[in-house]
């Protein structure tokens, strides 16, 4: 297969990667809530924090550059907290901060806001609140390979089955390639990744139900069965097969059903 007929089936690999990345990262719960408030005859598109690192401040910045309008933070534990505590939100620049006091991994609490100016008073998802949940700080040297071979990995399995629908022969060499990316950055640094965030390796089947472990796993089923299908003989179909699993399973928003702490027992569970 030479480089010019590869060419199209890259290109075409390459943008239903990236928009299964898009469509995820928009969809997910741990990527900032984006919303629409007006006030003082004034539209603002602000994005609020849904997941954060207790290595760090979990700062809720709503971009407001009018120095006229002053905020109020509401938040409280979620899913069993009964009362709303309330913080009054700090000018820094152009914009309203706050800092809500997460300390455990997994611990999650759900917040709105309040913005006023002279008589008017708006609310920001009071009727709907935000749920941001805190992890433990990941180191770098996991999470950037974790990420890198996941998305490479899924790159190349939309390749494998694009040339095998563009019926070229050659597929065998980047169906294995497709096998040991996802397995190093799913069934290897996955649960390191799990580990540093949520303190247990591994949250999927058998001991628990977190989605985010149960893709990688099926992801990594589905792609050793092409493999070792397509061994001795050639069986195209299961690494197609294995493609639109992969494609589907993580397109599923990414976090989902995934760790929580219980408040009533002290344990992280899946959600």
């Amino acid at each position: 297969m030479d480089k010019k007929s590869k060419l199209i089936p890259w290109i075409l690999a390459i943008i239903i990667t990236i928009a299964a990345v898009i469509y995820q990262r928009a969809t997910g719960p741990t990527y900032p809530k984006k919303v629409k408030v007006s006030i003082n005859n004034t539209d603002y598109k602000l994005k609020l924090l849904r997941s954060s690192s207790l290595d760090k401040l979990a700062k809720v910045e709503l971009a407001i550059p009018d120095k006229n309008v002053t905020g109020k933070l509401f938040y409280k534990a979620y899913p069993l907290g009964k009362e709303w505590k309330e913080q009054t939100m700090q000018r820094e620049d152009d914009n309203l901060t706050a800092v809500i006091p997460g300390t455990m991994m997994a611990e999650k609490f759900e917040y709105y806001a309040e913005l006023s100016s002279g008589n008017e008073t708006v609310s920001v998802l009071k009727e709907s609140p935000v749920v941001i949940r805190f992890k433990g700080g990941v180191p770098w040297y996991i999470l950037i390979p974790h990420i890198l071979s996941m998305f490479l990995g899924m790159l190349f399995a939309n390749f494998v089955a694009l040339i095998i629908l563009f019926k070229h022969p050659d597929y065998k060499f980047y169906l294995y390639v497709t096998f040991i990316l996802l397995t190093i950055g799913g069934m290897i640094l996955g649960p390191f990744v799990q580990l540093y965030a949520f303190d247990e390796l591994w949250a999927g089947v058998p001991f628990g139900w977190d989605l985010t472990d149960n893709k990688m796993l099926i992801g990594f089923l589905v792609w050793g069965i092409a493999v070792l299908g397509n061994i001795k003989k050639r069986r195209p179909y299961l690494a197609v097969i294995a493609a639109v699993i992969t494609l589907v399973i993580f397109s599923i928003p990414h976090s989902m059903y995934g760790s929580e702490l219980d408040a009533t027992t002290g344990k992280i569970i899946q959600g």
